[in-house]
């Protein structure tokens, strides 16, 4: 292909007896990183000596350092859209000379920018925003060929239209039990009775959002058969959850916790790690409880599994896949929403007793 350079050639026949340093400019969301994983196991079965270093916005700290393959997360100070061509500079400058190779996953002409300042010699992503001169190893994207996003972030680990080894690699975080035995200590939380992780919330937009009152019944049966619900999102989510779990009769409602907005993302992920099985939205949690390989059903509604479905051992999917789905709109056009509202607290409830006849050990 013409737009591989012989420049970023180079980079796949002279690492044989060095270290290969490798900077990866990072994607914006929680799924999308822990997704960025398949990459960097990647790069390190092609270069076993290889470092990864991550530039990314400093929350994603959390799920980096849960990553055996990265050896530093970067972080950078800019919010998603914003130029401030200066402070590019500013921070391509400071990494001049320390990288062989820069690997950009977001498709933004600005994300190509600090690796140009950085004047690392191969600069590698897909062609985007017309980033042409800003990349030297600039790759054509063929989607019917690569469906996943995992795949198109595979595929930067080699050459232009290389085949992918299989089986791919799946996102695993890893947990420290110190770190989880602290996080339950902080907020009073026992591991006296299995637990039902909830994970009601999107960022994406309503379109993604299971109701509460489904999600409010699936907590009532497992309650019912002795589990505890734990509940967990952003700060936005936690009007949702406070919803779910006000439809809880008392004598139930006590069972259930609601963690939106109150833990940071650490010990979000320690927590999610002590759950005997999760029920999550398409959403950037529900990545993060498929890395940590706990038993997952994930409700999908406007958007579909066939491009960023969950990557662990034990998943279920529930979908109705109405002729109007997947959409991948925020809100639904037609305004009834019935990919979600129509899709009853049954069919999850029998994908958790399928996933966990008896509930799991915490590993």
């Amino acid at each position: 292909t013409p737009l591989y350079s012989s420049a970023a050639s180079d980079v796949y026949k002279r690492q044989s007896g060095k270290s290969m340093k490798i900077l990866i400019v990072g994607p914006s969301w929680v799924g999308d990183m822990v997704m960025a994983q398949t990459l960097f196991v990647c790069l390190k079965q092609r270069h076993p000596g290889c470092e990864i270093d991550v530039l990314a916005p400093e929350w994603s700290r959390p799920i980096l350092e849960r990553m055996p393959e990265v050896r530093a997360a970067l972080s950078f100070p800019l919010g998603h859209g914003v130029l401030d061509l200066a402070t590019r500079r500013r921070i391509g400058q400071s990494l001049a000379g320390q990288y062989d190779q820069a690997i950009l996953l977001p498709n933004s002409l600005k994300s190509a920018l600090v690796p140009f300042f950085a004047k690392v010699p191969t600069r590698t992503g897909w062609k985007g925003e017309m980033r042409y001169g800003l990349l030297n190893d600039i790759r054509k994207l063929d989607k019917e060929r690569l469906p996943l996003m995992i795949e198109r972030f595979m595929a930067l680990a080699y050459e232009p239209n290389a085949e992918l080894p299989k089986p791919y690699p799946q996102p695993r975080l890893a947990i420290d039990e110190a770190s989880r035995a602290a996080a339950l200590a902080r907020f009073g939380l026992s591991l006296d009775r299995p637990v039902l992780a909830l994970c009601p919330g999107a960022e994406f937009g309503e379109a993604k959002r299971w109701p509460a009152e489904h999600y409010s019944k699936v907590a009532e049966i497992k309650i019912r058969a002795g589990w505890q619900v734990w509940m967990f999102g952003s700060k936005n989510d936690h009007p949702g959850c406070e919803a779910i779990r006000e439809r809880l009769i008392p004598g139930l409602r006590e069972e259930s916790v609601n963690l939106a907005g109150e833990t940071s993302l650490a010990e979000a992920i320690d927590l999610l790690s002590a759950a005997a099985a999760v029920v999550s939205n398409d959403s950037g949690l529900m990545h993060v409880a498929a890395a940590l390989n706990r038993p997952l059903v994930a409700v999908y509604g406007s958007t579909s599994p066939q491009f960023t479905p969950p990557l662990a051992d034990q998943v279920e999917i529930v979908r109705l896949g109405l002729d109007c789905s997947p959409c991948f709109e925020r809100t639904c056009r037609f305004g009834h929403y019935n990919c979600l509202r129509e899709l009853k607290p049954r069919p999850v409830i029998e994908a958790l007793d399928r996933l966990v006849a008896d509930p799991v050990e915490v590993q």
